[in-house]
């Protein structure tokens, strides 16, 4: 396996891509996450695809781009992986096609188990999903359906914080409303994934009295909306953006824990709408960060990875989510930083800030997390 990474800021590209031809391979995957508002996107994606006619290129809109140990903005990040020993899919579905996210998410999955063989078989899938028109939680529910015991990983693209449009790239197209999955085969091919929060609860716990999926209406028999700004006081006209600062803590059906971002409201039903679900009955408690604590989480998601020294490239892909970022502010790179720390030395690194993680759970079934440090690594054996 082979890793270029580089990225395009202040007009201009840091590396020469005349230089990296030898990267311009049908087995060469290249992932692209880009700022959302930085103009002529569609050109800077069209020298890419120049370059390198041969690569199959994925990505989408982030909330800070990830290279290396550092974080920015207006920029576009790319990562090429050539891969020597691995064949690899990308299965493409529109939001609109689907009844709901289950199915979506369903439908991707059966596209990439289909090309399942006993010679290459199905060992991980890499999903990019738009941030604000998917439900997380169903979609996760309906890509472990058909691939129960396959490694799935990935995120909910992201708009900075707007929260307005989020785009995702395949078959060299930028748009809203896409999911995409990827998925590696052959036994040569190593996914190591890793995934932790760093937030602490506080004030009451609340009862979840009325909700449908991923968006509540009530708190104890309270408007959730209302009882949500009563807490934000003065944040509460940023919304949704400033919910970022304070999350929701819940137990999950299978007793995991789990939190939950907004990413909509709605005035008229007085509800909020989450990144994933938020059961009918669930108890439920506001977060705040930590600092320190959100740090540490991201050091112990490369952790536990798991991955020791060797030869042999490492690609490492960070999400981490929005709200992190917004708290952590200048501080924000130190949890990519310590990342790069725990992993081996020949760890490449590139990444996003989302909408949403997906992650698996300690079960091992893939689930939406919000407000983690999520590690996805490969490299070929």
């Amino acid at each position: 396996m082979k890793i270029s990474t580089f990225e395009y800021l202040d007009q201009q590209w840091s590396h020469d891509l005349t230089t990296l031809t030898a990267m311009n391979t049908p087995n060469t995957l290249g992932l692209v996450f880009a700022d959302n508002q930085l103009d002529g996107i569609p050109d800077i994606l069209k020298t890419l695809f120049r370059s390198f006619p041969d690569v199959t290129f994925v990505g989408g809109s982030s909330a800070g781009e990830v290279l290396g140990s550092e974080v920015k903005d207006g920029s576009v990040v790319v990562a090429l992986l050539q891969l020597e020993k691995t064949r690899f899919e990308v299965a493409i579905t529109n939001v609109d096609d689907y009844a709901d996210s289950y199915a979506l998410g369903t439908s991707l999955s059966m596209q990439l188990t289909d090309k399942s063989s006993e010679e290459f078989p199905l060992k991980g899938v890499f999903v990019l999903s738009d941030g604000l028109n998917v439900n997380g939680t169903q979609l996760s529910k309906g890509l472990v359906e058909q691939a129960p015991n396959v490694l799935i990983t990935g995120g909910l693209m992201g708009d900075g914080p707007r929260f307005e449009t989020t785009h995702v790239l395949a078959n060299h197209k930028w748009r809203s409303g896409q999911v995409i999955a990827i998925g590696f085969y052959g036994d040569a091919f190593q996914m190591g994934y890793g995934s932790q929060g760093g937030w602490d609860v506080f004030g009451p716990e609340r009862l979840v009295t009325k909700s449908v999926e991923n968006e509540v209406f009530e708190f104890d028999g309270t408007p959730a909306l209302d009882l949500y700004k009563t807490y934000l006081g003065d944040l509460a006209e940023g919304l949704p953006s400033t919910a970022l600062l304070y999350p929701l803590s819940l137990v999950g059906d299978d007793g995991a824990f789990l939190v939950r971002t907004i990413v909509q409201i709605d005035e008229d039903k007085k509800s909020l709408i989450f990144a994933g679900d938020v059961p009918e009955g669930a108890r439920v408690q506001l977060m705040k960060a930590n600092f320190d604590r959100l740090i540490d989480g991201a050091f112990s998601a490369a952790e536990s990875v798991g991955w020791s020294e060797s030869d042999e490239p490492v690609l490492s892909i960070a999400i981490s989510c929005v709200g992190r970022r917004l708290i952590l502010k200048g501080r924000v790179e130190e949890e990519v930083e310590v990342v790069l720390e725990a992993l081996p030395d020949n760890t490449q690194q590139i990444g996003f800030y989302s909408y949403g993680e997906l992650s698996p759970l300690s079960n091992g079934r893939c689930s939406l997390h919000n407000q983690t440090m999520t590690l996805t690594t490969f490299r070929e054996v």
